[in-house]
């Protein structure tokens, strides 16, 4: 049997979906999973590195933009390099792209308030540890929650993302049908979510984590947690068959 998988959860000044990541992976998904401080040097032994949602130093400047001249984002930035796996939920994905490891940048939503509602999201890349435990074109209900989650990049950046196939969620009405009206803050393309180049960072700004149970009246969270889980179990296993 494989091993349980290491999960770290940054906890910088303001995050606050950070306990709840910890408890979903710990209670839900039966994994090893600890906190990492973000004055701490280094992430340590950990197979996955997740930085939570939340206002990371009270979003002075603009969100993650502080967040990631935190000490332990030299480490961060280290490990995704070397191909470990890394997840930005929402402020994670706004000091994902500050820190230049995902493309572009999250502004102001279009409506110019703060949106927390669930909403609908289409997996457009199966091919990821992310989603491989999902269908192309599964349509997932998720839950927003921020100010400033209105993804853009310029054209040429979102022509080479389609191509390469880094798009992995968008947004969609309940059919997963892609309209202006399912889009809840802006975001080019409908982007909800991404990717790198080489697939191992993920950046979206829906929580997973705030629907993986049964108890908070939906689960499809827990297709992407799971599916990382169970890519990172395939990949160990090959390496002990070798």
């Amino acid at each position: 049997m494989a091993s349980k998988i290491k999960f770290g959860v940054i906890v910088f000044p303001g995050s606050n979906c950070d306990y709840d990541t910890y408890y979903v992976l710990k209670e839900v998904f039966k994994q090893d999973v600890k906190f990492i401080w973000h004055k701490d040097s280094s992430v340590g032994d950990v197979d996955v590195v997740i930085l939570p949602g939340g206002f990371s130093y009270g979003d002075y400047l603009r969100p993650g933009a502080i967040a990631r001249f935190s000490p332990v984002m030299k480490d961060v930035i280290n490990f995704a390099n070397r191909g470990g796996k890394v997840i930005g939920i929402c402020n994670g994905f706004q000091i994902l792209v500050e820190a230049g490891l995902l493309p572009g940048a999250l502004l102001r939503n279009s409506s110019l308030r703060f949106i927390c509602k669930y909403i609908y999201v289409r997996v457009e890349n199966k091919n990821t540890p992310f989603t491989c435990l999902c269908e192309e074109g599964e349509v997932l209900k998720l839950p927003i929650a921020h100010g400033d989650g209105n993804y853009y990049v310029d054209e040429d950046t979102l022509k080479r993302l389609i191509e390469d196939e880094q798009v992995v969620f968008r947004y969609c009405d309940k059919d997963g049908n892609i309209t202006d009206e399912a889009n809840p803050n802006g975001s080019v393309y409908n982007i909800a979510g991404i990717v790198n180049e080489t697939g191992n960072i993920l950046g979206m700004m829906p929580h997973p984590e705030r629907c993986s149970e049964s108890a908070l009246g939906c689960t499809d969270g827990a297709k992407i947690f799971n599916s990382l889980i169970y890519s990172l179990a395939l990949a160990e296993e090959f390496v002990m068959n070798k």
